[in-house]
C-alpha cells in the first residue's frame, strides 16, 4: 500500500523523491523521456495532476507511468474530474489552509461515488498552501489566500487541526513555479508538532532548495515544472536524497 510505504519511510527517517506531471506539459513521447528519467534517478513516486487540466491527457499519462515503470502512479487532483482508476492511488486533498467549502469537502462529495467503485487506494491528506512571493495557479484557482511564509504558528495550527480531523498525511505547497519555497522555518516548526508524513512541493527548482527542505524535516519533496524544464535537476535531488539516506543507513 502507498500510504504504508509513506509511514515507513517516515519512521525511518528515509527521505523520498515525488515527480509531479502535468498532464497538460506532456505528450507519450515527452512521457516515455520523464519516465526513463525516473527510473534512472531512483524516483520514489509519480503524482499526476494539475490546478486545470485543459487537455485529454491524464489517462495516456496515466497509462505511460504504469506501462513503463513500476513507480507507483499516484493521483493528485485539482477537480472531482481528474481520476483515472489505473492510477495506484490518490491524494485525497482537503484545502485545510483556505476557507473555500468546495475544496474542503465538497469536490469530495463528488468523486465519492466514483472513488469507492474505483481500486484506487484512498490516502486522505491536509493539502496546505504557504505564500510564495506572488499568486500561482493554484491560489487562483482555488479562491484562497496562501499561509504567510513567516507565520509558522499558523501552519503549525492548522496541520495540527488537519492531524486531530484524522488526515494522513500533510502537504504544503508554494505552488507551480513559486518565487520562494516552502521556508525552512516552517517546515521545521510543522514537522515537530504532527507525526504524520509531511510532503514539501512548490520552487524546489535547485539542488540547495531540495536539501534545504529535506534537513528541515521533509519527509517527502516533490519537484515538477523545474524538472521537467530540466531532466538534470532529478539527478541533482536524487544524489541529495540518495547521501541523506545513506547518512542514516537507510536503504
Amino acid at each position: 500500500m502507498v500510504l504504508d510505504s509513506f509511514v515507513r519511510n517516515a519512521s525511518l527517517g528515509k527521505k523520498s523523491l515525488a515527480l509531479l506531471v502535468d498532464p497538460d506539459d506532456l505528450n507519450e513521447g515527452g512521457m516515455k523521456a520523464i519516465v526513463n528519467a525516473a527510473i534512472e534517478n531512483k524516483v520514489d513516486y509519480f503524482l499526476v495532476g494539475g490546478s486545470l487540466i485543459t487537455s485529454n491527457n491524464l489517462e495516456s499519462v496515466v497509462d505511460s507511468i504504469k506501462a513503463y515503470s513500476a513507480i507507483p502512479c499516484i493521483l493528485f487532483p485539482g477537480n472531482a474530474i481528474q481520476i483515472h482508476p489505473e492510477a495506484d492511488a490518490i491524494l485525497f486533498l482537503s484545502l485545510i489552509s483556505g476557507r473555500n467549502p468546495e475544496l474542503l469537502i465538497g469536490q469530495h462529495v463528488v468523486a465519492a461515488p466514483v472513488l469507492k467503485r474505483s481500486n484506487l487506494e484512498i490516502i486522505p491528506t491536509g493539502y496546505m498552501l504557504i505564500h510564495s512571493g506572488r499568486p500561482t495557479s493554484v491560489s487562483y484557482m482555488s479562491n484562497t489566500q496562501p499561509i504567510p511564509n513567516d507565520k509558522p504558528s499558523l501552519a503549525i495550527s492548522t496541520a495540527m487541526a488537519g492531524e486531530m480531523l484524522g488526515l494522513k498525511c500533510i502537504y504544503m505547497d508554494a505552488g507551480s513555479g513559486a518565487l520562494e519555497p516552502v521556508s525552512s522555518k516552517v517546515i521545521k516548526s510543522v514537522k515537530r508538532n504532527i507525526d504524520i508524513p509531511l510532503i514539501i512541493g512548490g520552487g524546489i527548482n535547485s539542488k540547495r532548495r531540495a536539501q534545504e527542505a529535506l534537513e528541515a524535516g521533509a519527509d517527502m519533496i516533490v519537484i515538477g515544472n523545474g524538472a521537467q524544464k530540466n531532466l538534470s535537476l532529478l539527478a541533482e535531488v536524487s544524489d541529495v536524497i540518495q547521501y541523506l539516506n545513506e547518512a542514516l543507513n537507510v536503504n
